[in-house]
């Protein structure tokens, strides 16, 4: 019997934004019964406004003013897709993307923050650097600060187009910060010239008379270049053009001006305001569209409009998730009023601030830059050292009535219907792959597919089925087809068809058809480009999204890899870094950062399908997946099944970002115990099991590298080959060696 209650509502939130990861830790804390929560967000970090100035200024390491997402949407167990969203379809409820399926909705919000106005002046969306979105903007000043560390000797110009708060205070930050690069060079801090450009007579026009003067005072001791009744008309190569004639010349321009709208709000039929950001009423709802909410930069209070500005976002972020439920639930919504007056603290780059409040102000001073830290501080530690939530159902959570009895057995099966519709969302990609030789597959309604086989071919088959490691079952259905995949290419084979395998969570059939299908989808992107059919499959539902493939493949007997292939003096190859089973482990415990996720994702995504042809091409002989047995698991069989021994080169193993670093922690895969009892078989172990990396060989992978045994004479360039096709990972790690001793034929050096 299971006890869960299941999903009858989708309610994505698009956008990373401050309201977005408070509301996401408040439904973490406590799920919405029936409701499966998706988070849409384009980059994994999301940057905390309050801080980024002292990031600039290089006062902040990037994890302490970045909120990590994915540990979040872990938190709040929901779907994190890491994708940027395009259009909306608010008629049909559904969020569309560049490159992979939509999604559904019930329930929306949106908090994607706000773009710099910049296409009306011609030049700047060319040669200016937009502080908007900040992630792209904080990717040019880390190469910009690379760029002069490098390079200290050289003069730099740099042109800031914008006096509100935010370009007056990236003005300070940006002087600070390469100012004292310059002098830990040994060079003059008149290396570096600031030009601040501004249209209007005085500089934050939106804020108290003494802010201003206070601010000018501050960018005139630090002999930054204030240039008012200054409006850009143009930007060049490497110069500023005014209205008035002025023009400046500047190495690099960066833009802070009046923020706009993504485009693709209007378009989608959202009611908004003149800027395009989205009219909302006092409940953060859409004006025009009362499933849609909106908080942050990118929505306007219509009876409480607001400075675009973090700390109304702040603020937004506990209403918003309030609202969410109670939308969800049926309830009436309750109404948010923001605050009129709020404390303006201003960093100035040297560890100080200025303090302000209406008419009243302070600074700039040290204890004020103290008092701006300690609050970001504990703002950002709302996001740090979470811990997972007990694994209840939400309906659990908030109930105690009894979930619906489900059934097991063939009772335990996904509807007709689901897999119907599914199915007949599919049938585009299932039309572009089809083979000959496929008898009856998917289009007839039979029990089973049948399949003739090409004459004088064998055929391969394997079976992989394993739980969801991550939550986008887009791309988990790709990783999973990667997965059973390689197995083929480990036995030399072309893979010919495959069915598929999946476990659903209970939910209403909508939601299960949109699992089904997403996981589909992405099974079929991954077969489409090896040639393979999809012919049939079996569904079921569990506690636990489970997917995999039965994969079958052919190939001609003389060119079958076999484990016993390795010969003595052979080079071993191998194509991926390894570390997916400790990243996992990690992400599970909340303890891995998003980006390295994120990269962990990115490899498995990585098919090895071209792996395998040019490890054809240079000779190989024999051939495995490092997949759940680990490096070494998977070795041994070779090496016994070839009666050789190996020498590894242990440093010359790649390895995933993050996956030493938890190693480091002491943080395994639940597999790890198993395949580390395989270290008896290695020579050295007194030697070398205190080795940092040790554990890293017996950690297990998903849609792993592949090993082979290569002609040592070319092993060069096969690796070279793999590189140049994309393998940047590819590594030779060790050596086939005539048999030392059977019991421990690996010797790690």
């Amino acid at each position: 019997m299971q006890s869960r209650i299941p999903d009858t509502q989708e309610l994505v939130l698009i956008g990373g934004g401050h309201s977005h990861a408070i509301a996401l830790k408040m439904l973490g804390m406590n799920p919405i019964p029936g409701v499966r929560l998706t988070l849409v967000t384009n980059i994994s970090h999301t940057p905390y406004s309050g801080m980024l100035p002292g990031y600039v200024a290089g006062l902040y390491t990037f994890d302490e003013c970045h909120i990590d997402l994915r540990p979040l949407a872990n938190f709040a167990q929901a779907q994190m897709i890491v994708q940027e969203a395009i259009a909306l379809d608010p008629v049909n409820r559904w969020v569309k993307f560049a490159d992979r399926p939509a999604i559904p909705y019930d329930l929306l919000s949106i908090d994607i923050g706000s773009t710099p106005a910049i296409v009306d002046v011609p030049g700047a969306a060319t040669y200016a650097i937009p502080v908007k979105p900040i992630a792209q903007f904080l990717q040019y000043w880390d190469a910009l600060v690379d760029e002069v560390a490098r390079s200290p000797q050289t003069p730099l110009s740099l042109g800031i187009v914008g006096g509100g708060a935010g370009g007056v205070e990236l003005a300070l930050s940006i002087t600070a910060r390469l100012r004292s690069l310059y002098q830990q060079a040994g060079q003059s801090p008149k290396h570096l010239t600031i030009h601040l450009f501004h249209r209007g007579a005085e500089l934050l026009p939106e804020r108290h008379p003494w802010v201003r003067r206070q601010m000018l005072k501050a960018l005139t001791q630090r002999s930054i270049h204030v240039h008012l009744h200054a409006s850009v008309t143009a930007v060049e190569p490497k110069a500023v053009q005014c209205e008035s004639g002025l023009r400046v010349e500047c190495d690099r321009v960066f833009w802070v001006t009046q923020a706009g709208a993504a485009n693709w709000i209007r378009a989608s039929g959202l009611a908004t305001d003149d800027r395009g950001f989205i009219q909302v009423n006092d409940c953060l709802q859409s004006v025009s569209h009362p499933e849609v909410f909106a908080a942050g930069d990118i929505a306007t209070m219509i009876h409480h409009p607001r400075p675009k500005a973090g700390v109304f976002a702040v603020r937004q972020g506990r209403p918003l998730a309030d609202n969410l439920r109670r939308a969800a639930l049926g309830q009436s919504l309750r109404p948010f009023t923001p605050q009129k007056n709020y404390l303006i603290l201003i960093g100035t780059g040297d560890r100080q601030a200025l303090a302000s409040r209406g008419g009243l102000g302070f600074g700039p001073h040290p204890w004020l830059w103290q008092w701006k830290d300690s609050i970001d501080r504990k703002f950002m530690d709302r996001f740090t050292n979470l811990q997972p939530m007990p694994m209840v159902s939400p309906g659990q959570a908030s109930t105690d009535a009894p979930a619906p009895m489900r059934c097991s057995g063939c009772g335990a099966k996904v509807g007709q219907s689901v897999l119907a519709r599914s199915l007949q969302r599919l049938q585009p990609d299932l039309e572009t792959v089809r083979h000959e030789n496929v008898v009856v597959g998917l289009e007839q309604p039979d029990d089973a597919a049948v399949i003739q086989m090409p004459s004088g071919l064998l055929m391969v088959q394997t079976v992989d089925y394993f739980p969801a490691l991550i939550n986008d079952l887009f791309l988990f259905g790709q990783i999973a087809a990667n997965h059973g995949l390689n197995d083929l290419f480990a036995m030399g084979a072309s893979p010919h068809s495959a069915l598929a395998i999946a476990t659903l969570q209970p939910a209403s059939d909508t939601i299960q058809e949109n699992m089904l299908y997403q996981l589909l989808a992405g099974a079929l992107t991954r077969l489409k480009e090896v040639g393979a059919a999809l012919v049939g499959g079996h569904t079921t539902e569990g506690p636990e999204c489970v997917f995999g493939l039965v994969c079958n493949g052919v190939v001609e007997r003389d060119r079958l890899w076999q484990s016993g292939g390795m010969e003595p003096g052979q080079m071993l190859i191998l194509t991926k870094a390894i570390g997916t089973g400790a990243l996992f482990a990690a992400d599970m415990q909340l303890k891995a950062k998003g980006r390295w996720i994120d990269s962990a994702v990115a490899s498995m995504l990585q098919s090895n399908y071209k792996a395998a042809i040019l490890l054809r091409q240079y000779g190989a002989t024999a051939c495995t997946d490092v997949t759940g047995f680990g490096l070494v698991g998977h070795l041994l069989d070779l090496v016994r099944a070839s009666q050789v021994s190996v020498d590894l080169d242990l440093e010359s193993i790649a390895v995933l970002d993050g996956a030493a670093e938890v190693l480091r922690q002491g943080i395994t895969s639940s597999l790890y115990p198993q395949n580390a009892k395989q270290s008896g078989a290695i020579a050295n172990l007194a030697e070398i099991s205190s080795h940092p990396l040790f554990p890293i060989l017996f950690d297990p992978q998903t849609s792993g590298g592949l090993l082979a045994a290569i002609p040592a004479s070319q092993a060069q360039n096969c690796l070279q080959a793999l590189q140049e096709s994309g393998y940047r990972d590819s590594r030779v790690i060790g050596r086939v060696e005539n048999m030392r001793d059977s019991t421990t034929p690996i010797r790690i050096q």
